[in-house]
């Protein structure tokens, strides 16, 4: 290394990566078939056969330890944390048949519907439990880690590709949104799949390699149409290639894939800005000081992990060689945080850490080139097993029992369900605190035999196609000649087993059930009432 390359404080050298690509290059590691993601290059017929060698070209298979990782982590007690809130509304969306579904799409959640769409054929296969909703998220984000391993391969080299793929799998909001049942996961991995596409349609520009990439930002916008602002940072990239290069296949190639993949989203964007109002509505425009005291801690899932990536990913854009790619993968990782926060501060905001979880790959890239380009080289194992020391505490507390939702609704529906009666009704606090989705969260957790009649609706959510029921205008005729009616609230409201409730419906209960017996548990108060 020489001495205008090196950056020396102490025993302690700074420099870009052996193996990385010269700033002159179109940012791929010639040296190997990348098309494979087999390491260093492509395995020679002839090597030691038998479990020891296959166990020594998998080692070389650099997207298959990171993917591997990230699903264990993904996996491990995922069936532990209850079911919060906007879980609660995917199974609330897919346990209805395929035209209830639709119906629900036309009036709310349209941006989410290939999600459910997608979650309501795999339910329906392998059941509803906490572990299964959640699998295909951990699925997905296995792949999204395969990808981030082979892009930081070819921009970096096979060491930068294994260790980017390794941090990625050990930032805990990785872990946290692998056991969501919602769709972010499935963004992450688009777009970081679209990422490595790219490079090899500009290293190659096929109008297959083309496609491919076009279909991965249409799955980007299927999922979530707010990722779709990473297309900023890829259409800088092509025409900063361009411009050194004039490549005319890039200018062909790189539009066309996108306006296709747009015009299929186009019909989503129209109907989810009808939507907009209610999907988006509580969110307000972010602050300066809410980028810096919230916004990065929610990214990374902790605030140690976050500024220790940030100042990896601050090296290679120090460098004097090899500064291109770090500066295109930057791009991918900074400009959408950039653009959204900036579009967020006109009449719809978007700006929320989970909505730019997809820019999780590239700041993993952009740290691994750092972190490997440390000398002693034993400084890249520190660095990793530093990021995991520093995310540990967050690891574990994201697989609490409780870590999403103050209340305890699986403890709620085994009060229910030890005094269960056939015929029971059901009174779950809705009101201005219907978002929690009380309704929902309680019968989840009961076996299913258990049928409880919601003594306040009058049109259920599916009849209504939306993700709440329509509650009765007079109470007391809704409860008919029920006997019995477990209600549930928020609290410990043992004194006030009705707290939250509308006046009409507390008045109603209470002039019909004189008795009462409550028992609470974490975050909720049961309250059986008899005639």
């Amino acid at each position: 290394m020489s001495a205008s390359t090196t950056r020396s404080a102490s025993t302690t050298a700074i420099a870009p990566p052996a193996d990385a690509p010269s700033a002159g290059d179109t940012g791929t590691d010639t040296g190997t078939d990348t098309s494979t993601g087999t390491g260093t290059g492509t395995v020679r017929a002839g090597g030691p056969a038998g479990p020891a060698g296959a166990l020594r070209r998998a080692a070389r298979i650099v997207w298959l330890w990171p993917a591997l990782l990230t699903l264990a982590l993904g996996v491990y007690r995922s069936g532990r944390p209850e079911l919060w809130r906007d879980e609660l509304a995917t199974w609330n969306a897919v346990d209805r048949t395929p035209a209830e579904l639709l119906a629900l799409l036309h009036h709310l959640d349209a941006v989410t519907g290939v999600y459910y769409l997608l979650m309501q054929q795999w339910t329906g296969l392998v059941g509803h439990s906490p572990q299964m909703l959640r699998l295909p998220s951990a699925l997905a984000m296995a792949g999204a880690a395969a990808f981030v391993a082979l892009t930081g391969r070819r921009l970096f080299g096979a060491r930068a590709g294994l260790v980017a793929g390794l941090l990625f799998a050990l930032v805990p909001s990785v872990s946290r949104y692998a056991q969501e049942a919602r769709g972010y996961a499935f963004v992450v991995l688009a777009v970081a799949a679209a990422t490595f596409l790219l490079l090899r349609a500009l290293d190659r520009p096929t109008a297959g390699r083309w496609a491919l990439y076009g279909a991965t930002v249409l799955m980007a916008g299927l999922f979530h149409m707010v990722a779709l602002v990473f297309l900023a940072s890829h259409g800088i990239i092509v025409l900063t290639r361009w411009w050194r290069r004039r490549e005319r296949r890039w200018l062909v190639g790189w539009p066309v894939a996108v306006a296709v993949a747009l015009l299929c989203v186009l019909p989503l964007v129209v109907l989810g800005q009808r939507q907009v109002g209610r999907q988006l509505g509580w969110l307000t425009a972010p602050s300066a000081s809410y980028v810096v005291d919230v916004f990065w801690r929610g990214l990374f899932g902790s605030t140690a992990v976050s500024l220790c990536f940030l100042a990896l990913s601050a090296l290679p854009l120090a460098w004097t060689r090899g500064r291109r790619p770090a500066l295109e993968t930057a791009l991918v990782a900074a400009l959408p945080v950039l653009l959204l926060w900036i579009v967020s501060q006109g009449p719809s905001a978007y700006f929320l850490d989970r909505y730019l979880l997809f820019t999780l790959p590239a700041w993993s890239v952009l740290a691994a080139a750092g972190l490997t380009a440390l000398r002693p080289r034993a400084l890249t194992a520190l660095g990793l097993a530093a990021v995991l020391a520093l995310g540990l505490s967050d690891q574990v507390k994201i697989r609490g029992a409780h870590s999403r939702e103050a209340f305890d609704a699986r403890a709620a529906a085994a009060v229910i369900a030890e005094g269960y009666r056939p015929g029971d009704g059901f009174a779950p606090l809705r009101g201005t605190e219907a978002y929690l989705q009380f309704d929902i969260a309680v019968p989840y957790y009961l076996p299913a035999r258990m049928k409880l009649k919601d003594v306040f609706v009058e049109r259920t959510r599916q009849e209504r196609g939306d993700l709440y029921a329509q509650v009765c205008a007079d109470p007391a005729a809704c409860i008919g000649n029920v006997r019995r009616v477990w209600v549930v609230t928020q609290g410990s409201a043992d004194h006030q087993p009705f707290k939250g409730f509308p006046r009409a419906e507390t008045d109603a209960l209470n002039s019909t059930f004189p008795r009462r017996t409550v028992t609470v548990v974490p975050g909720m108060t049961v309250t059986l009432l008899e005639r």
